[in-house]
């Protein structure tokens, strides 16, 4: 929905790039400080009352669109994207150490991709719906689809709290402090590494998206129209959740590290294309970043927190808290397209994936050393 409100938000309160960009900060802000007190709560309360409160607090915050809206304030609309992502934050600190803990380690790597599918999914559904939704007779009515969200929040909140989902309680540990976690983290190089690649690959996703619309709108670039640049949108997602299952199939064969360097490589020359050339592929350059990004967050996210074992809750806290990288680099992104064009900006994310090509190369030589030495531990028993 970000990704929508943005453009819309831009128009509505006659923002700039750099002041629209507040609305990435103020959802991705949530993540710097919640998911240490989230994992805590889980630890206490178990993953079914978690996931009901995190429902709850999003039907709730929804509401707060109304007067934004009617009051035509911008503050409020930060304020309830804000609440949103608390309850996002909470289902992310959740559910995926949930899906990769549920099963053999082995599998973990598809788990986790396996629910990133739906997520893509929904992502797929959006941009469509949710413009019909806001440019409604001529007027932009931005809490509309909020409305809906929170409602169906809610009914979901409902249907889990009566549900036979076990809560699967986890131990309470000591320890929940930014200050220890990152100290305990640095015996795992997977995770105190993937963290840092995590707040690199937020920033760049939340650049792709929440720019992709100005950058089709652009009548230098593409000169689309809101309902075309939102069938754009709609492709780009589309793209990311059929090859989310490609990626499902390809870990199959080939390490999640390996994958995560090759498809950053691909991300790389995609963005070049985008922000330093002029054609009629541009469109297509932009929805072919779906391919590549598709594996992304599940594969860095598994690969981060691979062999842990007890630390799962507090390596998946420090991993959300690095999500807050989507907060960062947007506003960079805005303030170069404010200078520069929204073009050009599209540099902002390449250099990103530099760095996480490098970390996928790592995972995969380590994957190889771990692979080697268990063959080696196998020949002399």
């Amino acid at each position: 929905m970000n990704d929508v409100l943005l453009p819309s938000l831009k128009t509505f309160f006659n923002l700039s790039y750099t002041q629209a960009t507040f609305i990435q900060q103020s959802f991705f802000l949530v993540y710097l400080i919640f998911p240490i007190p989230i994992a805590y709560y889980i630890s206490r309360y178990g993953y079914k009352t978690a996931l009901v409160t995190a429902l709850v607090i999003m039907s709730v915050a929804s509401v707060i669109f109304l007067p934004a809206y009617y009051f035509s304030s911008y503050v409020l609309s930060l304020v309830a994207i804000f609440v949103i992502s608390i309850g996002v934050t909470l289902v992310n600190v959740a559910a995926n150490p949930l899906a990769a803990l549920l099963g053999h380690a082995s599998g973990s790597h598809v788990r986790v991709n396996i629910v990133q599918l739906f997520s893509r999914i929904g992502y797929s559904l959006t941009p469509i719906l949710a413009t019909r939704m806001i440019y409604h007779d001529h007027a932009t009515t931005f809490h509309v689809p909020y409305l809906v969200i929170g409602g169906g929040a809610f009914l979901l909140a409902i249907g889990i709290f009566f549900s036979r989902m076990p809560s699967m309680k986890p131990a309470i540990e000591k320890g929940f402090s930014f200050i220890s976690i990152v100290r305990e983290s640095k015996k795992y190089p997977q995770l105190f590494w993937g963290a840092i690649v995590m707040f690199f690959y937020m920033g760049a996703e939340a650049c792709t998206a929440g720019f992709y619309i100005s950058y089709l709108h652009d009548p230098s670039i593409a000169n689309f129209s809101a309902d075309k640049t939102a069938t754009f949108l709609t492709y780009y997602y589309v793209v990311a959740s059929i090859f989310s299952l490609v990626g499902i199939y390809l870990l199959q064969f080939i390490s999640a590290g390996r994958l995560v360097a090759l498809s950053g490589i691909g991300m790389i020359i995609l963005y070049l294309l985008a922000a330093l050339t002029t054609s009629s592929w541009n469109p297509y350059y932009m929805v072919g970043l779906g391919v590549f990004i598709s594996i992304m967050f599940p594969s860095i996210f598994s690969l981060s927190i691979e062999g842990i074992g007890e630390f799962t809750e507090k390596g998946s806290a420090l991993i959300n808290i690095a999500i807050v990288g989507g907060a960062v680099f947007p506003p960079l992104q805005g303030m170069l397209a404010d200078a520069r064009g929204v073009q050009i900006s599209y540099l902002v994310p390449c250099v990103c994936f530099v760095i996480i090509v490098l970390y996928g190369i790592f995972c995969d030589r380590r994957h190889l050393k771990n692979k080697a030495d268990t063959e080696t531990s196998l020949l002399r028993i």
